[in-house]
């Protein structure tokens, strides 16, 4: 069962959690407790994606049946996945890079978006839902476009994306615009990611508009990381990359791995985190931000601050917090949502506890956890890394290796070398590649020569074929000459009359 991590009271089953999204009091909707895994992990190192996939998912959607459950995994990962291990596990430069860009979107965000429209509607069947279910997400680059590759023409469901107008990379912005099925839709907004959430979150927290949405036949639902249907996916690859490292002989039983995430809404390494609470052999969840800091400085504080910076010499948040767009813009986040996930369950599952600091964020912009709740997260280590060190480090591992990494990837390995030089450790440490190069191409391949500078971004492309000696992927082949069908702009304020224009209200 699951209820929101602001009300342990109210207990609601995975699918109706899944349907829901955002619980009613504006809080995510975690497990009653996290299940452990039930199976060896030896016995699960000669098993698929798939397999991996349903020994993970069933712990907790146990409202779903296994007939169910296998029907939305195989649908899921199938040949719309370029690899056939779906998420293959790349060695370069000291670490195991786990690649999740192999979907239709080359981004990680397919791994989880991909089952999605299966579990819903699955889960709106279950529930008996006679509503028209309305996706309503925010995206800082790639949850959009994912999102609505899985729900494009689903039955029963439609679906309208709102993204930064400048600030997402010209591949995903044409990737969205571009984006076929007659429910969908596509908004660009003049503001940053944050102001695209703040009016997603202010729409499903309000009950009259969601009155006026029942009226005429609609419910909104939600496919961020939000969505405990989007975290739940995510859990799995980290158990499969361990299985991988047993496969191969790169590890053996029970010996501990490292976990290095690039970070920016908190889903991806928390679902790292959900896996370690199951039983996975996990040591360090190192998590790596951009110049967009506000992980770092909470995981070296405890406070966490959307609005001041800490200072570098002092120590002290002095510095009113800029939001800077950077060449990683999936990460160019200063409110992190899942974060309160973690909140709650460092804090124990209080929701008491909960409530208050998410209470202190809305009205102060901060809060700070206790002493306690900084113990229960030893386990982390933040770091970051500013845009010449990420530079730096395509370049390096390129000449280094041959290995090309995106900008996003390219965070985390930073990160993680710095990690690594100043705490000696040596363990075995996975990566979570998140994009593909391909999708990032001016900036990987400036990178690697400032000459390629002067390129159109699509000549870029073939440079990085030829650099990479990768095929181009089938998902930007597909936008080279699409039509672009969505040009809506607006301003943050005029979202909500976007959506019921959407829905002909």
């Amino acid at each position: 069962m699951y209820h929101s991590t602001r009300n342990n009271d109210k207990e609601i089953t995975a699918s109706r959690a899944i349907l829901q999204g955002l619980a009613e009091d504006g809080g995510l909707f975690v497990p009653e407790s996290i299940p452990k895994l039930d199976v060896d992990l030896e016995e699960l190192k000669q098993a698929d994606y798939r397999e991996v996939a349903y020994q993970v998912m069933k712990l907790y959607l146990t409202d779903y049946t296994e007939e169910e459950l296998r029907y939305c995994i195989d649908h899921a990962y199938d040949s719309k996945f370029d690899a056939e291990d779906i998420a293959p596990l790349s060695y370069a430069g000291g670490a195991y890079y786990l690649e999740l860009y192999h979907g239709a979107t080359i981004a990680f965000k397919d791994m989880a978006l991909s089952i999605l429209p299966y579990l819903m509607t699955t889960a709106a069947k279950k529930n008996d839902l006679k509503e028209e279910i309305v996706i309503l997400t925010a995206t800082s680059g790639d949850t959009g476009k994912a999102a609505m590759a899985g729900f494009a023409d689903v039955p029963g469901t439609r679906i309208i994306v709102f993204y930064p107008k400048d600030g997402v990379s010209p591949v995903q912005e044409k990737q969205m615009v571009t984006q076929r099925g007659d429910n969908v839709k596509v908004v660009g907004i003049r503001g940053n990611f944050d102001d695209a959430q703040n009016g997603v979150k202010e729409m499903f927290n309000d009950p009259g508009l969601k009155q006026k949405l029942k009226e005429n036949g609609f419910v909104f639902s939600s496919a961020n990381s939000i969505n405990i249907g989007r975290l739940v996916p995510q859990i799995v690859y980290y158990v499969y990359a361990y299985t991988r490292l047993l496969r191969r002989g790169k590890i053996a039983k029970d010996e501990q791995i490292n976990i290095c995430v690039p970070t920016g809404n908190f889903g991806n390494i928390l679902a790292a985190f959900y896996a370690k609470q199951m039983g996975l052999p996990v040591a360090k969840l190192i998590c790596a931000s951009n110049t967009n800091k506000v992980l770092y400085d909470f995981f070296e504080s405890g406070i966490y601050d959307k609005l001041h910076e800490r200072d570098d010499r002092s120590g002290d948040f002095k510095k009113e917090r800029e939001f800077i767009l950077t060449g990683s813009p999936s990460m160019d986040i200063l409110i992190s949502s899942n974060l309160e996930r973690l909140i709650y369950q460092i804090a124990g599952g209080d929701d008491t506890k909960d409530r208050e600091l998410m209470q202190s964020l809305k009205d102060n912009g901060r809060y700070k956890i206790t002493e306690e709740m900084r113990e229960a997260l030893k386990d982390f280590v933040g770091g970051y890394a500013d845009e010449k060190k990420t530079s730096d480090k395509i370049k390096s591992l390129y000449e280094d290796t041959g290995y090309v990494i995106d900008t996003h990837t390219a965070v985390a390995a930073a990160v993680y070398d710095a990690y690594k030089k100043k705490s000696k450790d040596n363990t075995p440490t996975v990566i979570a590649s998140t994009a593909s190069p391909f999708k990032f191409a001016r900036s990987v391949m400036t990178a690697i020569d400032p000459s390629y500078a002067d390129k159109g971004d699509f000549d870029l492309i073939e440079s990085l074929w030829a650099k990479s000696g990768r095929d181009i992927p089938k998902a930007i082949e597909d936008i080279r000459s699409a039509e672009v069908r969505h040009d809506t702009v607006c301003e943050t304020k005029e979202m909500q009359a976007e959506v019921l224009s959407f829905l002909g209200i």
